[in-house]
């Protein structure tokens, strides 16, 4: 450092700042550069007057980023006190922010801001008095308790200019004439006045649940953070180099008025996943920010896949995900393919190597990999623009030998940012493409593409997840590079629930190696395992709505919210039925052999009496089961079972008495009761009991296969384990092979879904056959996050 050259602190203490300010400045880098930056356009490096120097800081945190070629004027006008208030400089910021980088007229800026504009005392002092005329009864009501800030901006609204200092001061006087000096009662804290408490209405019914509070306007629509497609000419990010002025990328006035006019001034938006695996419920959260926000907004999205790899793309994944958008219930504008635009990226490449920004590059992955970890240019980086265009066309027509040549981007080697190290913008491969044939044999990255094809299709707002971030300054480089339209580029936190995993490689690995059943087996929080399963996309939808758009990182989700909005759903359109999973015979020995009633039950826990269709029957016969966990031989008083001289009651049915219990040869294991039934309902037991019965004498029950299903591991992030296949959960799925269901469950489709009383909510699998069909279960009833609230 040179001697007499001052450190940032004395920079900022000289234009008046406090040094405990000062000093926080310091800590902050940002807030650093851009002060020092503005104390030397300003040319106070000698320092200034404390207001002035109140001004300048806030113009360092706050000038608008797409106007920064106007800041030398602002500052102008701050040191010749001409602009001199608080209220000016906001009205300053609000002008460049609509004005951006364009030209403008003085004239337009100085009346915005009040330049010339003397407000004088006594003007500020009849414009008190009206105040204070107008809110005269509220005034002497609360004295001393008056909100002065609402005068203050009474005040403001007509005098917006006006010394703030000044306002304030004759505010004081104001109230002091009016009310005189303060009194003992002014400084005592009102008292509190108590609610009335409600007349208390007897209810013997006990809710589960409190209703929730009103939402905010923000939860019932969470695109409101989002801007309009008019309002993309503010600068998206700062690009800082080691060798080059910062660059500030933005749309002009021009290329945002022929986007707008090409669009028709409305939203487009993307969902790109790439064709090489089936979707999860991240995916899902994706779908719901990019279809959800074009929706909301009355505009289009596209769906793009992005297939930049003809290695590891499969037209199953391409019919699954096409299928899957639409069981979400979301309808693409127009399905598209980067494929589609391998002609105009290739046309690109080559523009971006005569401008310079590109070069042939020969070395191995392991040097590049190695050199961008040393922060090292390639040999090749500087070679003649001719000779690079030459070789270009060479890998295009196959000239080359695959992984002997790549076309680099020419970025900053020296960035603080990997992604601007000279990333890869074309490989050679010798592979067909599954959507563009062999025409190609260089492909296009993802780093590449990407931002081009949005650029392409004029997406308005290009929303990813957060892991993104750091690829923001290569996508608007590019973009700026090239002379190409910007989208609004915006990130949000993934969605990560607990006790599973959800990346490709893991899904892939619990797949291929039989660890589970498929991509759609149930236990996966894949979108074909959870509609396998029995959720819905409504709850889906509903759950990551309620959870927010936001960009709070390394959040996990836990799996009893999830959980929530299912049983949400179900409870509301799963009708209710009886299955028994684990049967213990009852024998009704004061019922006819051969005796047997059809009873209704109800569908639906509100069902109306008059409504044949929300009941369903149900046999009552001599011979019923009941769960066997549903049976003790010793009773107790927190214990609503069948026991030995106990009674319960069947749901829908009669009350039922143990009489006799039947043990096994072990003395131990109960293989029968036997009880007797009060046709008159007389008995009121506390215990109800679910229950099936043979509907035809000597005849077992229709009988079922039920999968009971349970989180797929035992941690709740079993992501971050090194042995995270010795964390499966081995009760994760249980086969009931044996289960015994009411007849009106016989003509069960596949996908119907059922609330099992006291079980829990099922759907009938695909597994299911003419002889027997197969229940997975969706959710149990227990709802922890309901009850714990949200």
């Amino acid at each position: 450092m040179v001697a007499n050259e001052e450190t940032p602190l004395d920079l900022f203490l000289k234009i008046g700042l406090d040094e405990r300010t000062a000093r926080n400045t310091i800590a902050n880098n940002k807030v650093t550069l851009n002060l020092t930056a503005v104390i030397h356009e300003a040319a106070v490096t000698d320092g200034c007057s404390r207001t002035i120097g109140n001004l300048l800081y806030t113009v360092a945190t706050k000038f608008p980023a797409n106007a920064l070629v106007h800041r030398p004027t602002l500052l102008q006008y701050i040191v010749s006190s001409k602009i001199k208030t608080p209220a000016q400089l906001e009205a300053a910021f609000s002008f460049f922010t609509s004005t951006g980088s364009e030209n403008f007229q003085l004239n337009d800026f100085e009346e915005a801001c009040g330049v010339g504009v003397d407000v004088s005392a006594e003007d500020v002092e009849r414009t008190v008095n009206e105040i204070f005329e107008e809110n005269k009864n509220t005034i002497l009501e609360h004295r001393y308790r008056t909100n002065v800030g609402d005068l203050f901006g009474h005040v403001r609204k007509r005098q917006p200019w006006a010394d703030p200092k000044i306002v304030k001061q004759l505010i004081d006087a104001k109230l002091y004439e009016l009310l005189g000096a303060r009194t003992a009662a002014d400084d005592e804290k009102p008292s509190k006045k108590k609610k009335e408490k409600p007349v208390k209405v007897e209810d013997k019914t006990v809710a589960l649940e409190t209703s929730p509070a009103q939402p905010a306007e923000e939860e019932l629509n969470p695109f409101l953070i989002f801007p309009q497609p008019e309002e993309n000419f503010k600068v998206h990010t700062e690009i800082f180099f080691s060798d080059r002025p910062v660059l500030r990328p933005c749309n002009s006035k021009e290329m945002l008025e022929r986007h707008l006019k090409a669009t028709g001034g409305r939203v487009f938006t993307r969902f790109p996943p790439e064709p090489n695996g089936y979707l999860h419920i991240g995916h899902a959260k994706a779908m719901f920010v990019s279809f959800g926000l074009a929706k909301e907004r009355g505009g289009c999205c596209y769906l793009r896949y992005d297939d930049t790899n003809p290695e590891a793309e499969k037209k199953e994944y391409i019919d699954h995900i096409e299928e899957i958008v639409q069981w979400m219930g979301w309808e693409p504008f127009k399905i598209t393919y980067t494929s589609d635009y391998f002609q105009d990226l290739y046309d690109l490449a080559v523009e971006l190597i005569r401008r310079g920004q590109a070069y042939v590059d020969h070395q191995t992955p392991e040097e590049i990999k190695e050199y961008r970890e040393k922060k090292m240019n390639s040999p090749w980086r500087d070679r003649p623009i001719e000779e690079s265009l030459k070789l270009f066309d060479e890998m295009r027509r196959g000239m080359i030998e695959e992984g002997t040549a790549t076309l680099r981007m020419k970025q900053d080697m020296q960035s603080d940012n990997f992604n601007m190290y000279d990333l890869i913008a074309y490989r050679i491969k010798f592979t067909p493409h599954p959507h563009a044939g062999d025409k190609w044999c260089v492909y296009p990255s993802y780093d590449y593409a990407h931002c081009i094809v949005d650029s392409l299709e004029n997406i308005t707002h290009s929303l990813c997840t957060l892991e993104f971030e750091t690829r923001r300054a290569s996508y608007y480089w590019l973009l700026h590079v090239l002379g190409l339209y910007h989208p609004y580029v915006w990130e949000y936190s993934r969605l990560n629930v607990t006790n599973t995993v959800m990346s490709k490689r893991k899904l892939n690995r619990l797949v291929t190696e039989k660890w589970v059943d498929g991509w759609d087996d149930p236990r996966l929080m894949t979108l074909a395992g959870l509609r396998r399963r029995g959720v819905t996309s409504t709850s889906i939808n509903t759950f990551i709505r309620g959870i927010g758009i936001t960009r709070s990182d390394c959040s996990i989700i836990r799996l009893d919210r999830l959980e929530y909005y299912i049983r949400e759903e179900l409870n509301k359109t799963a009708p209710r039925t009886m299955v028994v999973l684990h049967p213990l015979k009852v024998v009704i020995t004061n019922l006819e052999d051969g005796s047997i009633t059809d009873l209704d039950a109800k569908k639906w826990p509100d069902a109306q009496e008059d409504d044949a269709s929300a009941f369903h029957k149900v046999p009552f016969s001599k011979i019923v089961y009941i769960e066997q966990s549903d049976f003790r031989m010793k009773d107790s008083k927190d214990y609503y079972g069948l026991a030995p001289g106990k009674s319960v009651l069947l749901r829908y049915a009669f009350p039922i008495k143990c009489t006799e219990v039947i043990l096994s040869d072990d003395k131990e294991t109960v293989v029968e009761v036997r009880a007797e039934y009060d046709s008159s309902k007389k008995t009121k037991p506390k215990g109800v009991l679910h229950w099936v019965a043979e509907a035809s004498p000597g005849l077992n029950p229709l009988t079922v296969e039920v999968r009971l299903f349970d989180k797929l591991f035992l941690s709740e992030n079993p992501a971050e384990l090194d042995d995270w296949l010795g964390d499966l959960n081995p009760q994760s799925k249980v086969v009931v092979p044996s289960a015994y269901a009411v007849p009106s469950l016989k003509n069960a489709a596949v996908g119907d879904r059922f609330q099992f009383e006291r079980l829990g909510y099922f759907v009938v699998d695909k597994d299911s056959t003419p002889e027997k069909l197969v229940f997975n279960r969706t959710v149990t009833l227990r709802d922890s996050y309901g009850k714990g609230g949200k």
